[in-house]
């Protein structure tokens, strides 16, 4: 049973093509005959007359371009943080006030001032270390008695702290503002 290639082949009848199984549509997949975006609601534009305002409840702006709403610190979680920011150190350096100020200074502007201040005097007890190590070394170590700056830079602390748990702000009184 060869064909012979020679031969013209017969045309097939038109009929109707054959049925296949019905597939339940996919949710949010458009319909045959329909756009990709008919039958889906509009998103509001903001200054459009008529639309929501962004921040109601309603018209809150939504999606991968919506831009990001951080949310307030309560009064409570401000004096908790700011005084982590100004004990945190005693563990951590300078560490503990970076991390604190990068976190929740678009949450709370208390923080950001007090992390800030925290994050300012432990760069300025840096420089206060490096002067006290050349002072050590040029003196053949009769010098280490000016680390006893060290104990101040902790009773600072420690009254940063306590007027930050009242939910007060403190000015360290010897500090070098790097960051503002």
């Amino acid at each position: 049973m060869s064909e012979n290639p020679q031969q013209p082949q017969s045309p097939q009848q038109p009929g109707p093509p054959p049925q296949q199984p019905e597939q339940p549509p996919v949710y949010g997949s458009p319909q045959p005959g329909q756009s990709p975006y008919q039958g889906q609601p509009e998103r509001p534009h903001p200054g459009q007359p008529g639309q929501p305002q962004p921040g109601t409840a309603y018209g809150a702006p939504y999606g991968p371009g919506a831009p990001y709403q951080p949310q307030p610190l309560n009064p409570s979680d401000e004096r908790m943080w700011s005084v982590f920011a100004q004990i945190g150190p005693v563990l951590l350096s300078f560490i503990a006030p970076l991390a604190i100020w990068l976190a929740f200074r678009e949450r709370s502007r208390f923080v950001e001032q007090e992390g800030k201040e925290a994050l300012n005097f432990q760069i300025t007890l840096i420089f206060v270390h490096i002067a006290c190590a050349i002072i050590s070394v040029v003196t053949f170590g009769l010098g280490t008695i000016v680390y006893v700056v060290f104990i101040a830079a902790v009773v600072f602390m420690i009254l940063a702290a306590v007027e930050n748990s009242k939910g007060a702000p403190y000015r360290y009184p010897v500090n070098i503002r790097l960051i503002k």
